[in-house]
């Protein structure tokens, strides 16, 4: 199973509109279970500097299939992995990316949102994946 485009398009619509909700313009990644890029958005204003963190956020939710700041646990001072966030280009281990998964478990990608504090973009990344539906 992949994930289609446009179910990566119904994923970054659901983010944008909390987004749009709660005020803060964002960017939005989606990529697929190879982490590769499906689908992006940059909403008016989002800056520019967060564009490479949501894609960032998305490839570390895909490469690991974890939320990011369950990586950013092992990246810890005194966690498992210290110094982990170096690796594979470079990770990003704070909270704003989370894995995409069908019903029985089989990982299809992953979504990464940048552009608020973070507490804004890890709501905004719960939002935009809370009405997916595998086919």
């Amino acid at each position: 199973m992949q994930i289609s485009s446009h179910q990566a398009r119904s994923i970054i619509a659901a983010g944008e509109a909390r987004a749009k909700a709660i005020g803060v313009p964002v960017n939005i990644a989606v990529l697929d279970a190879g982490a590769q890029l499906k689908a992006f958005s940059r909403m008016d204003g989002a800056l520019l500097g967060s564009i490479d963190i949501a894609v960032g956020k998305a490839k570390t939710a895909a490469l690991f299939q974890m939320a990011t700041e369950a990586v950013g646990e092992f990246c810890k001072p005194g966690g498992g992995s210290p110094g982990l966030e170096q690796t594979n280009g470079g990770l990003v281990v704070f909270g704003g990316g989370l894995p995409i998964s069908a019903p029985d478990g089989t990982f299809l990608g992953a979504v990464g949102v940048s552009g608020g504090a973070v507490q804004q973009d890890m709501e905004v990344a719960r939002a935009a994946l809370s009405l997916f539906e595998p086919t």
